[in-house]
């Protein structure tokens, strides 16, 4: 891995938190992800599933970690198990996961061979009375492949079919919708590398260059910096691409006078950022692209405020769009009679504000966490106001990532990235 080596008392107090919550007599297992194919011989950069990671440390493909708090024997009640390797792996794969790295990685003391997996497994279940199952319940998950966590759970109802089970993604909704401390660190150092990216690409920005020009010096940067890359597929959108909200195909030339919207996070040890700036191709915005510019900023500024404990998040939403309403009316963009007549479903702010204002972000850049209960502090969020005006010939959007504390205003994880129209044109105008 190209990130610094975690120190593995997180991934216990995460393993601890998680069994806390277990019924008595249950047994908890976690897959890793697929390598997926594309075809002939050819696969996917591999992804880890986030859950693992997040109780495990375990950064590899073909590993199972088994959680039972119950089980008689003591050294059972945590076991991981990782592929077994050999010379061959590592002369034609690279170095793999021995059982001592295993252990350091994860602070788990029993590793197990994955081929061992289904003896293990068989005796443990004579013991136990229900099985959690890892079933993907995120409010935007639309998955079609069927998953190594899929067929486990059907091979498992096959061979166990009098046991009890249970889901353990409301657990982890809870549970990683709140950070801990070192979490936040590793967040921090995303967005740093983040911070970086985007300064190198104010100095290299200016007519005539491509869109996937910056995709690639935002890259470059993040690579160097020991992020995989980006943390979601990048929006690089020049001129009216910045009004088709997940823009990515990023192969449009940029012009004198256009703003460029850029979407874009690093990863850092599979820990997301998100940030989005909205940039001028000179150097320098227009009175007009100032406007919106800075009614977008203010509108995220008192969003944030509001980024408390105790704040309900679809309320938040209603506020954080009677605000933005407030700057439409100044911009001329809505008349008073649009918001007399507006839709309860579809209010007029909408037609320029499309979309949600805020995100848990963490090992996902869209988060696991609870929607529908208050916020706690050390959650983190997004905040992503923007107007978009096709007629006009560009959109805006500013978002930064924030942590939520016990009191006070947010922590702002991106408060060294420039923002303020001001600094952004002179870090433009001071280019060589």
């Amino acid at each position: 891995m190209k990130y610094h080596p975690i120190d593995p008392k997180l991934f216990v107090k995460n393993r601890e938190k998680f069994m806390a919550k277990m019924k008595p007599g249950s047994i908890a297992i976690f897959n890793s992800n697929d390598i997926y194919p594309i075809s002939a011989d050819s696969t996917m950069p591999f992804e880890q599933h986030r859950d693992i990671f997040y109780l495990s440390g375990a950064d590899q493909e073909e590993s199972i970690l088994l959680l039972f708090p119950n089980a008689l024997n003591k050294e059972q009640r945590e076991i991981l198990f990782v592929r077994e390797t050999n010379d061959h792996i590592a002369v034609w794969e690279g170095e793999k996961l021995s059982k001592e790295k295993a252990t350091a990685v994860s602070g788990i003391q029993n590793i197990q061979w994955l081929k061992d997996f289904d003896k293990v497994f068989f005796d443990l279940m004579t013991e136990a009375d229900m099985v959690y199952f890892n079933t993907n319940e995120h409010y935007r998950q639309s998955v079609e492949t069927e998953t190594r966590e899929d067929r486990f759970i059907r091979r498992c109802k096959e061979k166990f079919p009098a046991h009890n089970w249970a889901k353990s993604n409301p657990i982890l909704q809870e549970l990683r919708g709140v950070k801990e401390p070192q979490e936040i660190a590793l967040m921090q150092q995303a967005c740093d590398i983040t911070e970086k990216g985007f300064r190198r690409v104010l100095n290299f920005t200016a007519p005539g260059v491509w869109e996937y020009e910056i995709e690639a010096e935002f890259l470059h940067e993040f690579i160097r910096n020991r992020s995989k890359g980006f943390a979601y597929t990048p929006i690089i959108a020049s001129g009216n691409n910045a009004n088709v909200l997940h823009y990515v195909v990023n192969n449009q030339q940029c012009k004198d006078g256009d703003l460029i919207l850029l979407d874009v996070g690093a990863e850092y040890a599979n820990y997301s950022s998100d940030m989005t700036r909205t940039i001028p191709v000179n150097g320098k915005f227009t009175k007009r692209q100032r406007e919106v510019y800075d009614a977008v900023l203010r509108v995220k500024n008192e969003a944030t405020k509001m980024l408390v404990p105790g704040t309900m998040w679809a309320e938040y939403h209603k506020e954080v769009g009677k605000i933005m309403t407030s700057e439409l009316l100044g911009l001329g963009l809505l008349t008073k009679a649009d918001v007399q007549n507006e839709s309860k479903d579809w209010p007029a702010y909408k037609k320029y504000f499309m979309h949600g204002t805020s995100h848990h972000i963490g090992l996902d850049t869209h988060d696991y966490g609870p929607l529908k209960t208050p916020m706690k502090a050390n959650m983190v969020f997004t905040v992503e106001p923007g107007i978009y005006i096709p007629d006009e010939g560009f959109g805006i959007r500013l978002e930064d990532d924030v942590v939520i504390q016990e009191k006070g205003a947010p922590l702002n994880l991106m408060k060294n990235i420039p923002i303020e129209a001001e600094e952004i044109e002179a870090i433009m105008q001071s280019r060589a």
